[in-house]
């Protein structure tokens, strides 16, 4: 029998353990077993510091004071319960010792939050701005900004869709360039701010050093992912602004007059495309290249008009200085420094100051004189250097055209010179620049015609190679390219309409009318006939009545020259001029198996290695 003594050493000891916070008891209903005792024990017989392998009595039962943790154990002994020992040694009423904080416990955030946990959402968070802050506890903070940022991309697709049109315009304006660099800057940089913060926030506590340089590794992978799209954009816009202010600087014209509303009433706007040639051999610039490109302003229907270089007596209007200059037309000494492709050189170098201020005056010479023999009042001119030529197809990465005929590479006709080689017939050929270049200029044994249907072909090809995905890509090589060899008295305050215009024209066919030897003379034009033409040729379809077959009536004018029958030419499968007068420029282009077969047979005309 226990006397009252060790009832109140069992109550002190168990206040005792409460107070010091032994908690973690383990209140089970299995019994330990129990250490004999003595029934005579009593506190003054001296047997109080007897061990006891219990802390206190519940329902009359011995229970153990706490139960085992997974570091109870002692390798160094077998494995025996470090607890057990002080079961066994310590005095009544003391209290067992709280068990270690497992190592598992350590480095983790309220919540759960683990590193590798911390880095994927921090990925996420770059991707989607605002959804770290969100995971991190912050709602206000990241629906803010992920309201933002969905923002930001409505406003981009919209750009990119229904909104090519501001976009455009923003890519012409110098101005608005400057600020997309600025805007596209500062939103790069709060960007990166918002990935570095949601890093900081979801950063489980007491985080090691290696994990520490493991997060900054990434952390700094995800601003190189955001910050290099942000260069390239602001490259390119930087680009951009630089060839608008460069290529459409305002210059002074004898034929542009700078007005807030460019295009005004005018029904049709017509730019001089020339093609300047200044080879090796060549004193100068010649425009072997002259087309009018006419286009509707209300449809954007587009029609060429192709001069042959060789076209002589040039007009100029009644109400010009250079009427009185030239009252028969142009004339520079020599006939074949009378041609259309020496005006641009010659016409400035005999009367330099006859149209006053100008920046280039070959242009205004040249935009005159075939405005007045088209009938069309040109309001523009964009010449393109050959000599360049190859540098801005090799920018667009090559073009693809199709030969169906052997294009002759250099030679002289005049002296009789042989070709070096000839670009073989065959369909979808792929060209650098300079193979471009030579297919555009050969002319050993073909005609002028023959050359100007290959420069429409070379254009049309380029058109086709300038898609978005290269424009992206090569932009930079393409502006640089540009810069050297485009020249242009289009005004900057024009832009806005060319770009209404240009969106237009591109979901339009383009039509083509070749002033070859079937239509006029070269030697001896007939101007009022070129007029008539013209006129034809830019006149709306007539709304005719439907037959009552129900047929419709065609798209276009009818030609009022029949077409022949396909010819196979005599030399080098040279391609019979077509008389029509309006052409597609597409079906000019296109392979013609029979025509190519033709030529093969016929054999490649003789070069300078026969």
């Amino acid at each position: 029998m226990r006397t009252s003594g060790d009832g109140i050493g069992e109550r002190r000891g168990g206040l005792v353990g409460l107070r010091r916070g032994d908690l973690r008891r383990r209140d089970v209903a299995t019994t330990s077993p129990t250490v004999p005792t003595d029934p005579s024990c009593h506190a003054s017989h001296g047997c109080a510091d007897r061990p006891r392998r219990w802390s206190g009595r519940r329902g009359g039962v011995d229970r153990p004071g706490v139960g085992p943790w997974p570091d109870d154990r002692d390798p160094a002994r077998g494995g025996a319960r470090v607890t057990d020992d002080w079961d066994h040694t310590r005095p009544i009423g003391a209290s067992r010792p709280l068990p270690p904080i497992p190592p598992s416990a350590h480095g983790r955030q309220p919540g759960g939050r683990r590193f590798r946990s911390a880095l994927a959402l921090t990925a996420v968070g770059a991707v989607v701005p605002g959804t770290a802050f969100l995971a991190a506890g912050r709602r206000l903070l990241g629906g803010v900004t992920l309201v933002l940022f969905l923002l930001l991309v409505g406003g981009g697709v919209w750009l990119a869709t229904g909104g090519r049109r501001t976009a455009l315009q923003i890519a012409v304006d110098s101005g608005s360039l400057t600020w997309l660099v600025v805007g596209v800057v500062v939103v790069a940089l709060l960007w990166m701010a918002i990935v570095v913060a949601g890093y900081r926030m979801l950063l489980p506590h007491r985080t090691s050093a290696g994990r520490h340089v493991l997060g900054g590794v990434v952390v700094l992978a995800l601003l190189a992912g955001i910050g290099y799209p942000a260069y390239r954009v602001t490259e390119v816009a930087s680009a951009q602004r630089g060839l608008i202010d460069e290529v459409f600087a305002d210059r002074d014209s004898a034929t542009v007059v700078d007005t807030p509303d460019p295009f005004g009433d005018q029904e049709r706007v017509n730019v001089l495309l020339l093609g300047g040639d200044g080879g090796a051999g060549r004193d100068g610039v010649r425009t072997d290249t002259v087309i009018v490109a006419s286009i509707a302003t209300d449809t954007g229907q587009t029609t060429l008009f192709s001069l042959p270089r060789n076209l002589q007596d040039l007009p100029f209007p009644a109400d010009s200085p250079l009427a009185e200059v030239y009252p028969d037309g142009f004339e520079s000494g020599s006939e074949s420094e009378s041609l259309l492709n020496a005006v641009y050189r010659n016409g400035p170098t005999d009367n330099p100051d006859v149209l006053g201020p100008t920046a280039d005056p070959g242009a205004d010479f040249l935009k005159l004189g075939v405005g007045e023999a088209l009938g069309l009042p040109i309001d523009y001119f964009v010449l393109v250097n050959l000599d360049g030529f190859s540098r801005l197809v090799d920018a667009l990465g090559g073009v693809t055209v199709n030969v169906n005929y052997y294009v002759p590479i250099n030679g002289d006709p005049g002296t009789g010179e042989l070709p070096d080689d000839y670009i073989e017939p065959g369909p979808a050929q792929h060209m650098d620049g300079r193979r471009a270049l030579d297919f555009a200029r050969g002319r050993f044994g073909l005609s002028d015609y023959d050359r100007m249907a290959r420069q429409r072909c070379t254009i049309d090809a380029i058109i086709d190679a300038a898609d978005p995905v290269t424009l992206l890509q090569r932009y930079q090589d393409l502006a640089a390219t540009t810069q050297d060899i485009v020249s242009t008295d289009i005004p900057r305050s024009a832009l806005d309409d060319f770009v209404d215009l240009g969106l237009l024209v591109k979901n339009t066919p383009v039509r083509s009318v070749v002033f070859d030897t079937h239509l006029i003379d070269p030697a001896y034009p007939d101007y009022d006939r070129m007029r008539q033409i013209v006129q034809e040729a830019i006149a709306p379809p007539v709304a005719d009545d439907s037959p009552s077959n129900g047929s419709p009536a065609p798209s276009t004018p009818v030609p009022s020259v029949p077409t022949p029958a396909p010819t196979v030419p005599p030399t080098g499968g040279a391609p019979a001029t077509d008389p029509v007068a309006v052409t597609d420029v597409g079906d000019v282009c296109a392979y013609d198996p029979v025509q190519a077969e033709a030529a093969r047979q016929e054999g490649e005309p003789p070069n300078k290695a026969d």
